[in-house]
């Protein structure tokens, strides 16, 4: 178990910095110039030269990516607006547009993606596991036909079209739940949840889909195994023997995915973020991009891609005690 650890950690720290280094080469070296945009229209090469040089740009590739690095684990210091400005580790630069640091945009921001994305989260999975068992339990029948055109209707709908629809009924039509905005849950339990409840819909919906489907796969695969086989001609009660012998390696996969999609998801929900006006870090890619506020971009970038490796990590951790197999070659 330590040793699978150890291997991926150093997997972990490998794919991590091949991350930093492509990430920072295609922001900083294959993207437009940062330093003609802030400049504007009718700017002088002279003051372009100027505005490089105070963004650091100037510098060498090698050298202005190695202070970015070493920021990351030690800090660095920043000449914003004529001030000497502080920023601690793990330092992501600051913002070309806003001249505010990268990490606390992030951190003021990330609050609200976590929210949306455990809220969705809890929704599919409950929702698509228990769908996709009810499912496979009633395979060929009225029920498993009627998921089946309900899935396929959920994975066609576009989350924005999704998410119009929900605003229109739920808000303008009906006036059951208030338009989403960022409210503490510490302030008000009851609005916090209601103003949550749409952008949580609108995301799990298409997961709980793929979630429904690939359950019923997996279960209706894993109750024509020999060993389900054997534990029914055993005797043993139904529900025994889809409790012991079938959900539990039918879910296997359902692990791997829920693990990378959450992952993917804490590095923010672009589209929902957008369409509800959630200030999360979905929504503050979408900003930086168009303005091409290139360390916000890398920023953001870099922390979707740990929260994957992380994500990818636990999964394997999980795999070594659900599966004995695993344990077993890892220990080889």
């Amino acid at each position: 178990m330590i040793r699978l650890a150890l291997n991926r950690v150093l997997g972990m720290v490998i794919v991590l910095f091949l991350v930093t280094l492509f990430t920072y080469v295609i922001f900083f070296v294959l993207s437009p110039d940062p330093a003609v945009q802030i400049c504007g229209k009718n700017c002088t090469p002279d003051r372009i030269d100027q505005i490089r040089h105070s963004l650091g740009l100037d510098l060498p590739f090698w050298q202005q990516f190695f202070d970015y690095v070493r920021g990351l684990f030690v800090g660095r210091t920043f000449m914003i607006a004529g001030d000497e400005v502080a920023c601690g580790a793990p330092c992501l630069g600051y913002s070309f547009q806003t001249s505010q640091l990268v990490g606390d945009m992030i951190v003021q921001r990330l609050p609200i993606s976590i929210t949306i994305a455990l809220g969705a989260a809890v929704l599919w999975l409950l929702g698509g596991v228990t769908a996709g068992v009810l499912s496979a339990a009633k395979e060929g029948k009225f029920l498993d036909k009627f998921l089946a055109g309900l899935t396929l209707g959920a994975m066609s709908i576009p989350n924005y079209v999704f998410a119009l629809i929900l605003q229109f009924v739920l808000v303008v039509a009906l006036g059951w739940l208030p338009f989403p905005q960022a409210v503490p849950f510490a302030d008000d339990p009851v609005q916090w949840f209601l103003n949550f409840l749409m952008p949580w819909i609108t995301l799990s919906i298409t997961y709980m889909a793929v979630y429904t489907r690939l359950t019923r796969a997996n279960v209706i695969e894993t109750m024509q195994e020999n060993f389900v086989r054997t534990a029914r001609a055993k005797g043993l009660r139904p529900s025994l023997v889809w409790r012991r012998h079938a959900l539990r390696p039918a879910l296997t996969p359902i692990v791997t995915m829920f693990g990378m999609d959450i992952a993917a998801l804490l590095g923010g929900a672009l589209i929902t973020e957008k369409v509800f006006g959630l200030n999360g870090v979905g929504k503050l890619t979408a900003d930086s991009i168009t303005s091409n506020d290139q360390p916000v971009i890398m920023a953001v970038t870099l922390l979707s891609a740990f929260f994957v490796i992380i994500g990818n990590f636990v999964i394997d951790m999980l795999y070594s005690v659900i599966d004995p197999r695993v344990r077993t070659a890892a220990q080889a």
